[in-house]
């Protein structure tokens, strides 16, 4: 599970998802496929839909999920530092913008006159969003384009301008959403897009005590048990399938081998479930777990040596301790 639960393709699960797409037949291609997995899973993205966009909204205001506002908070304090990258003429590119507050929160103290700014996201109600957001920007001159679409077709619609600097922003700990492979091969993809001295802005969670990072990902209140069961609830709702929410619980582990926080769905009960548009039937027996997400958490200096890996320098990177967040800046090489 990434921190930002944002709109993207996920490579957390096994297996070579069939159909990247977010519409209902990619949703069904993606369901026939994963549940007949062993583990039985679910890629995370289709966590988004309407009413799990607002309930993440609403966990991130929970007092144990910090990292929004440490991120928000870094990227306010240093958006001047961060501008020189994109200051000549230059653009911003986004992967995953969800509401759009974070890229306004860096452009409206970038002190910069003028920027391009470049939506990717899967969910056409982000990119509404947040083109309500970032209008609401005073004195700045603002052009934005949207791409509905994966970031690695985003980065690919991005028209080639050379000697106007690009700035890649992928925030929110999205990254650890992809596993150790999948997450060096979607940077390369990322530098692969870029010019040398463009650059990219990294938000990462970091590795923290279990206790925090399990109240972050199961809280008190039960927000996040909800935003995991609405996954079930959008297949009902979508594929006309017959899961019975009361008959499963929300189970997050920490898994410190593999450095990451798994969210899975558990079933309290033996049950015989359809998903019809999927085309698909199976059986679930008493304590067997639907893995819906999964999200990888990171050291600094860990982070440094990914990203250099793929063919970037690291030139700043700025910690909030108590939240235990990151942000980095790089320069593409």
């Amino acid at each position: 599970m990434s921190e930002s639960r944002s709109h993207r393709p996920s490579s957390a699960h096994s297996g070579v998802d069939p159909q990247a797409s977010s519409g209902r037949l990619g949703f069904a291609q993606s369901a026939n496929f994963y549940l007949q997995q062993t583990p039985r899973q679910l890629p995370s993205r289709f966590l988004y839909d309407a009413l799990g966009s607002a309930l993440f909204d609403a966990i991130c205001l929970l007092p144990w999920y910090r990292i929004t506002r440490a991120e928000l908070e870094l990227l306010e304090r240093h958006a001047a530092t961060i501008g020189q990258a994109f200051r000549r003429n230059g653009r911003v590119v986004e992967l995953g913008c969800g509401n759009g507050e974070k890229l306004a929160a860096l452009l409206a103290n970038a002190e910069v006159p003028s920027v391009r700014a470049h939506l990717i996201d899967l969910s056409g109600a982000a990119l509404a969003r947040s083109l309500q957001t970032l209008a609401a920007i005073e004195d700045l001159d603002l052009g934005v384009t949207t791409h509905e679409a994966t970031y690695e077709d985003g980065l690919l619609e991005l028209p080639a301008e050379p000697g106007h600097p690009t700035l890649v922003a992928f925030l929110g700990s999205n990254l650890g959403n992809f596993d150790p492979p999948g997450s060096a091969a979607f940077l390369g993809a990322i530098r692969a897009s870029l010019q040398p001295r463009d650059h990219l802005l990294l938000g990462v969670d970091l590795v923290k005590p279990e206790r925090d990072l399990l109240l972050a990902y199961d809280d008190p209140v039960g927000l996040t048990a909800a935003f995991n069961k609405n996954l079930l609830l959008r297949m009902n709702v979508e594929l006309n399938a017959n899961f019975a929410l009361d008959r499963f619980r929300h189970r997050a582990v920490w898994n410190r081998h593999a450095s990451r926080v798994e969210m899975h769905l558990v079933s309290v009960v033996a049950q015989d479930v359809h998903v019809r548009d999927a085309g698909l039937t199976f059986r679930l027996e008493e304590g067997e777990a639907i893995w819906t997400e999964s999200s990888y958490k990171y050291e600094p200096d860990g982070i440094r040596r990914l990203v250099e890996s793929v063919g970037f320098a690291q030139r700043h990177q700025w910690i909030d301790e108590p939240a235990g967040f990151a942000l980095t800046l790089f320069e593409a090489v």
